[in-house]
């Protein structure tokens, strides 16, 4: 892998069902820039050379990326030939735009319930990212729910349509919601301390009936 590096490319794995697995390298700084532009629900189109050193196209969806741990520098892409007349499953990230009255009048606080959703469309249909529109978030009552998302002709959403995507917080729900998770930790700490206080009790009740056990039978 550093003999790859040095030279500038990334190893990679392209499978499917019709090509099983290929192992291939593939130029970093090309490959940062298709995956920001694409990310993984966009089909992208692959050269990769065969044994002969002809080029071979493949229309792919990035799989997965894996970056290291300590640098975050991109180690790794698997490429899926995903089968053009079959719809697959895959997420599509969520794109804010707007401006909320009720966060720049009112002092509140955007709150995003959702970053990503579950859809389902052939591979050729998959959007690139929704993108969710926060100008209707006028007010403290006001919410996006899945339902009101614009969805692309031929994707299938795979969440429920009343399940909230984005609402508007005031300032003292904030507070609240900050304060709640600590709250919260203590009450397991009390809840612990309690447990243990009452298993230790337990032994100790139990050790005194066996002591008085075995004074009884040496008084016998």
């Amino acid at each position: 892998m550093s003999a790859l590096k040095k030279e500038g490319f990334l190893p990679g794995v392209l499978y499917g069902p019709k090509i099983g697995n290929k192992n291939i390298k593939i130029g970093v700084k090309e490959f940062a820039t298709v995956y920001k532009g694409a990310g993984e629900s966009s089909l992208i189109s692959l050269i990769v050379p065969d044994q002969g050193g002809k080029e071979e196209k493949f229309s792919v969806l990035i799989h997965q990326v894996d970056f290291h741990p300590l640098n975050g520098e991109i180690i790794h892409a698997d490429f899926y030939q995903p089968n053009l007349t079959e719809k697959v499953t895959t997420k599509v990230p969520l794109v804010f735009e707007g401006i909320s009255l009720a966060v720049k009048d009112l002092a509140g606080t955007l709150i995003k319930n959702i970053q990503e959703i579950e859809v389902r469309a052939l591979p050729q249909d998959l959007p690139h990212e929704l993108v969710v529109n926060i100008e209707p978030l006028k007010t403290f009552n006001d919410e996006i729910l899945v339902k009101n998302l614009i969805i692309p002709a031929n994707v299938e959403v795979l969440k429920s349509p009343e399940e909230n995507v984005a609402l508007v917080l005031p300032p003292k729900d904030i507070e609240a919601e900050l304060k709640a998770p600590i709250e919260e930790k203590v009450e397991d700490v009390e809840k612990v301390e309690k447990k243990k206080e009452e298993e230790v009790a337990e032994v100790e009740e139990k050790k005194e009936k066996e002591e008085k056990g075995g004074e009884k039978k040496e008084h016998k």
